[in-house]
């Protein structure tokens, strides 16, 4: 699957992207992590500026899971699928759980997550990490 678009890393083939901004919903191949960090192919929320974007090798991403159950957690947020974000199922955005991954990690653009619902996550990022009322 190398080729012009493609790149090889750590024995994954990844494809080479650079614009990217803050809502846009795309499918990413985690690298494995640690202990209970997301592995693997799933969607994600991309949670940079596009100006800052174009300027880094990696991007600030939310990843996202179908297991509801994962609700019980504080930094999440119930994301419901509509004709912009695209997505298929219903997901919980694991703010929580915001990693930087190397673009070339990007897959396929799925959508955009916007206005309400991305208030929503900015405010859970802003609760686990304090900012809230500052």
């Amino acid at each position: 699957m190398a080729g012009p678009q493609h790149e090889t890393v750590g024995g994954l083939s990844v494809r080479k992207r650079s614009l990217v901004s803050a809502g846009d919903v795309f499918w990413v191949e985690f690298p494995a992590g640690a202990g209970r960090a997301q592995a693997g192919r799933r969607p994600a929320i991309i949670a940079q500026d596009a100006a800052v974007s174009e300027r880094l090798p990696t991007v600030l991403l939310i990843p996202l899971t179908t297991q509801q159950d994962a609700l019980r957690f504080p930094g999440t947020v119930l994301v419901e699928p509509d004709a912009i974000n695209r997505l298929l199922r219903i997901s919980v955005a694991l703010i929580f759980q915001l990693t930087a991954v190397d673009k070339r990690f990007l897959d396929a653009r799925v959508g955009r997550v916007g206005g309400a619902a991305m208030e929503t996550i900015w405010s859970a990022l802003d609760e686990i990490t304090g900012r809230r009322g500052a």
